[in-house]
């Protein structure tokens, strides 16, 4: 037992891999890359740094003196200055250039946007992973005809692999709005105190391309190449808006897929893996709840809420900024982040392993079929020669009869055989069960499958390379 409260998004849904991404150790290795790319540019572009100095702080860039950087944060209660103090106990002979011309926010904002890129990236490659096996799943069951609904009351049929397409697009179209953002990214640059790069423009004696040509040194030396056009002393937090927004998309067609998946297991067409010696409930030894589909939703549902949080941080900076976003953003966009990184471990786990129960999807078209069919036995009677109105009115009758027999005495339906009995059908009494076969009533279910495939989910996979993710996380 542990006596102090854990995140469980670290505990037990999130990889190692998002969770480090957002760490301290990550975050302050990055503030000292940071500082290095800026001393090295200014060196470069004329100030007086040397070589040593440079090579001293490259020789502590990832071997951070936390004791001392605690230590001091205690006495000057400024966490920056606390890690250049901290910084510079090391790397003595660059402690007078360390952070030159800087405020807090070159680091914290610009190693912030790292971050933030490299848990997109991890989001990409796993929602890659996802949309391969659910495009290989759409495949499969392209041609198996299974009940349609809406309103969730049986509709007309549609199959397994095209339902699996909605989910796919919708992904897709998650995936499209997740690479506008990571194909145009940018970071804050070198824009000083309030943005107006002052500092900057005082330590290169007025020469204003000289600070431009910093901002570009720096950024490039940190692998991007843009900056936020303007900024205050923060870059926009508009940004953040739009990346949670993103993520909230994503968590928003993971919830579709885990209702939909929930529904499909109560009527045991389709079930999520369920282990050998796996427990559905405390009580009823027999169940098999879809404990994975929930916990996506459960997951999902905390990501959706996060973008209003950033909107109301985004509204309320007030001038070129104020600081009651930093504690905010310390919670939000890592744990938007883990949240949907446990909801993608998941997604993963059930698209590779779902069982699919035919003959059950059978039955149950079976029972809804006769229902559906009566309009084509009604067209194929009018071209042998029968009355429409009143073939229409007695199938009317027979349904309702059936529909009663169904409802009211738990009866199977029987509308097809009290059809062929009636002689007004004696016509197309032959037919009938030829009509009655499934894939009649499927539409172009089975070649749109292979059209989105071919035309939108083939060329993204030949586009994206990606490796397919093994969540390191028990399920």
């Amino acid at each position: 037992m542990k006596d102090i409260y854990e995140n469980p998004l670290i505990t037990r849904y999130a990889d190692r891999k998002t969770a480090e991404i957002f760490s301290d150790d990550y975050r302050f290795k990055l503030w000292r890359k940071l500082w290095i790319a800026l001393a090295e540019s200014e060196k470069e572009l004329g100030l007086n740094i040397t070589d040593e100095q440079i090579a001293q702080m490259k020789k502590f860039a990832e071997d951070i003196n936390y004791d001392f950087a605690i230590k001091e944060e205690k006495i000057v209660r400024h966490d920056v200055m606390a890690h250049v103090h901290a910084f510079g106990e090391q790397a003595k002979k660059a402690k007078p250039i360390i952070h030159l011309g800087a405020t807090s926010c070159f680091v914290t904002d610009n190693a912030e946007l790292i971050q933030i890129y490299d848990a997109l990236n991890v989001v990409r490659e796993k929602m890659l992973t996802v949309m391969d096996k659910l495009r290989a799943f759409a495949l499969k069951y392209k041609d198996l005809p299974v009940l349609g609904y809406t309103h969730l009351q049986p509709a007309q049929l549609t199959t397994l692999g095209k339902r699996a397409t909605l989910w796919l697009y919708d992904l897709y179209l998650d995936y499209a709005d997740l690479k506008h953002i990571m194909d145009n990214y940018k970071l804050r640059g070198v824009k000083g105190t309030t943005g107006t790069q002052a500092s900057f423009l005082s330590l290169f004696d007025g020469n204003g391309d000289k600070v431009k040509e910093l901002q570009r040194k720096v950024v490039e030396k940190m692998g991007f190449k843009d900056v936020f056009a303007v900024s205050g002393q923060t870059y926009t937090r508009k940004f953040d808006y739009s990346v949670v927004s993103v993520l909230s998309q994503i968590a928003q067609s993971a919830y579709k897929f885990a209702n939909d998946m929930r529904i499909m297991q109560s009527f045991k067409e389709v079930e999520e893996p369920f282990e050998k010696t796996q427990i559905g409930s405390s009580a009823m030894a027999y169940k098999r709840n879809p404990m994975r589909s929930e916990r996506i939703c459960a997951l999902a549902r905390f990501v959706e809420s996060m973008p209003f949080n950033e909107a109301v941080t985004s509204s309320t900076q007030w001038f070129e900024r104020t600081l009651d976003d930093s504690a905010n953003k310390r919670l939000t966009i890592p744990q938007a982040f883990l949240a949907l990184d446990g909801v993608l471990n998941i997604y993963i786990n059930i698209t590779e392993n779902m069982v699919v129960y035919p003959n059950v999807i059978a039955r149950r078209i079976n029972d809804e079929l006769p229902f559906m069919a009566t309009e084509e036995i009604l067209m194929e009677c009018v071209k042998e020669g029968g009355d429409r109105q009143e073939l229409h009115e007695a199938i009317r009758c027979h349904s309702m009869e059936s529909a009663r027999a169904v409802k009211e005495r738990g009866e199977r339906n029987d509308l097809i055989d009290r059809i062929k009995a009636d002689g007004r059908f004696a016509a197309v009494k032959d037919k009938i069960d030829g009509i009655l076969s499934p894939k009649n009533f499927i539409g172009r279910a089975s070649e749109q499958v292979d059209d989105f495939i071919n035309e939108y989910i083939d060329p993204l996979f030949k586009t994206e390379k990606y490796v397919p993710f093994e969540p390191d996380i028990k399920v």
